[in-house]
């Protein structure tokens, strides 16, 4: 019965444990106001620079699988590439041993000799009077930062206090039988490894899981031959915080999750090989000994430190090893190229001709992107696809980071000396950042509805489908026009979007009422009827757009700082001779005339149509 109420006690302690660790880490967290993620962004191809950031960072928030779920998320978000999270990975092992180092000062009290300075260095000394500054602090405070300090005082009192009891707790089993049986058993390598990941997967902590077995050997019932296979285990543990944080994320993002994986994984296997051969051959003088809390943090200081020395020459190998695991896919023949994100090097905003060049090229990149988000959106429709959908999220993730980068490096160029001509094409460059932005998020805004259909297991009609691959095609031609008259600085391809534009208002217009009477009398169903009207105003608006990147295009090359769009469009619409009668001809007869089949009416082959003919 004794020993049941030991062992309730020691989960109680657990509990304590956990819970103040947790508290301690959201508070560090939350203090660092984002300035964790801002830091790890930061980081070079430097992998010693990433390997100290990553230590940094660990030892300041207490755990390793927070550092490398943050490090997930910003290699999903497109900030930190592959290659440079693999440093910080390996960081996050060396910092998350700092854990395990305080918690081995309580052992400060045991040592002979040990004066009353010493005595006040053990946490069992000051940890009570941290805990009651702390909920001082935090039942006094008003503003959030002050409260914040109270919230980590009160972790650390806790996480201590879990600490003692779960001591106190297994001491007493230290002359069990079934312990001491227990512990013989985990001297065997493979099954000390599973146990370590077992209970590291489950509390989801390799720092928590190490301060439980530094609790345990304070007994003095564990041996260092049974203590390093956990130790080792508990290091694949941490793995699956950051696995599961992977799931949904982009694929090098998973990569990154997998990076943490067989880092661990190999790291473990390698020592693990090395220390059983010295054992076998040399023989360790210390195995059959009992380890205590110091021990174990020296323990988990080599392991990781050994395990890291030994891949910093083996980055790259650890990077392709992740890519092979993670493999490109092709999506509807299309090959799954990477989004990336430009960089805009600072050093370049002296020559504000050549920083502007760059920041061209930027918005290029965000136009390209946001025509690839569109085609493959309403190819949703007709086939929907999981890979299809994360590449999208992954290009919109692109498309936002450019623009925030180009609209803040744009805006720092306004600091430097400008020519009127450079001033104008800031202002330029600003108003279409936000067109090809706008037709990214209508893209998305596509999907969603595709998305919608696909969850309520409904579909379009063969009808709506045909009705959709016609304007659609418009608008991906409007897309690609608007796009190339930016590239080329074409205004004659420029002044062509407009007949086009008004094309597809027509289409649009048309298409609703159709399609309005169809679902009046019951010849589509009220989902998939309600979805096709709010598609086709997205494609509208997303023509819109393509329109005013044509009218800035047309309004930068005829030296006018403000073009009135409205009068602009007016003057065309308005005019009846010309190039922009051909050109709406051409364009009603070629797309237009697709949804007239219901009415008899017959497409004529693109030969047929063109305009210079």
């Amino acid at each position: 019965m004794s020993n049941f109420l030991n062992i309730a006690t020691m989960a109680g302690g657990v509990a304590f444990f956990l819970f103040g660790m947790s508290i301690l880490g959201n508070g560090l967290e939350k203090l660092s106001g984002g300035k964790m993620e801002k830091t790890l962004e930061k980081i070079t191809n430097n992998i010693f620079k990433s390997l100290f950031l990553g230590m940094l960072v660990t030892a300041a928030i207490q755990s390793s699988s927070a550092t490398t779920v943050i490090v997930v998320g910003l290699v999903n978000a497109g900030i930190l590439k592959l290659r440079n999270a693999i440093g910080v990975i390996m960081g996050a092992n060396i910092g998350t041993t700092v854990t395990s180092i305080i918690l081995s000062f309580t052992e400060i009290g045991d040592i002979p000799g040990a004066g009353a300075l010493l005595q006040l260095l053990k946490p069992k000394a000051f940890t009570p009077f941290i805990a009651v500054i702390g909920i001082i602090i935090f039942m006094t405070a008003k503003n959030g930062r002050r409260k914040m300090v109270g919230e980590i005082m009160l972790g650390f009192g806790i996480l201590f206090n879990g600490m003692f009891i779960m001591t106190d707790a297994v001491e007493p089993l230290a002359d069990s039988p079934l312990f001491q049986t227990l512990f013989s058993t985990l001297s065997n390598p493979i099954l000390g490894i599973l146990a370590g990941t077992i209970v590291t997967a489950i509390i989801q902590s390799s720092s928590a899981s190490i301060g439980i077995l530094q609790a345990v050997a304070s007994t003095g019932a564990v041996r260092f031959s049974a203590a390093l296979p956990i130790i080792m285990g508990q290091n694949i543990g941490t793995c699956v915080t950051s696995l599961i944080s992977s799931v949904g994320a982009n694929k090098n993002a998973r990569r990154a999750a997998m990076v943490h994986l067989y880092f661990n994984v190999i790291g473990t296997v390698l020592f693990c090989a090395a220390v059983y051969l010295i054992q076998a051959l040399v023989g360790f003088p210390f195995w059959d000994e009992p380890i205590g809390m110091a021990g174990i943090s020296g323990a988990h200081i080599i392991f990781n430190v050994v395990t890291t020395l030994i891949f910093i020459p083996f980055t790259g190998l650890l990077e392709k090893l992740a890519v092979l695991t993670v493999r490109e896919k092709k999506i509807g023949g299309e090959d799954d190229e990477e989004a990336e994100i430009v960089s805009l090097d600072k050093r370049f905003l002296r020559t504000p001709s050549l920083a502007l060049s760059h920041c061209r090229d930027a918005i290029i990149k965000m136009g390209e992107y946001s025509r690839k988000n569109f085609a493959r959106s309403v190819q949703m429709f007709s086939s929907y696809d999981s890979k299809r959908r994360e590449k999208i999220m992954e290009y919109e993730e692109a498309i936002d980071r450019i623009e925030g980068k180009v609209n803040d490096y744009l805006l720092e160029l306004t600091n430097e000396e400008l020519s009127e001509e450079e001033s104008r094409e800031i202002t330029f460059q600003l108003k279409l950042v936000i067109e090809f932005e706008r037709i990214g998020d209508y893209a998305v805004n596509v999907l969603e509805l595709a998305e919608k259909l696909h969850e309520q297991q409904a579909s379009l009609s063969e009808r709506a489908l045909s009705d959709l691959s016609a304007i659609s095609d418009a608008v991906s031609e409007i897309i690609d026009m608007a796009l190339s008259s930016f590239q080329s600085n074409n205004v004659e391809l420029a002044a062509r979007v407009e007949p086009l534009e008004e094309t597809v208002d027509g289409m649009e217009d048309t298409l609703k009422y159709r399609h309005i009477e169809r679902l009046k009398n019951g010849k589509c169903t009220i989902d998939g009827g309600l979805v096709f009207l709010e598609l086709l105003t997205y494609l509208e608006r997303i023509s819109d757009h393509c329109s005013n990147i044509a009218v800035h295009i047309i309004g930068y090359h005829s030296h006018k700082d403000f073009l009135d769009r409205h009068e602009y469009l007016k003057r065309l619409h308005n005019s009846n001779t010309g190039n922009y009668s051909r050109l709406s001809e051409y364009y009603m007869k070629k797309y237009y005339s697709r949804i007239e089949r219901e009415n008899s009416a017959q497409a004529l082959p693109d030969s047929q149509l063109d305009p210079e003919a």
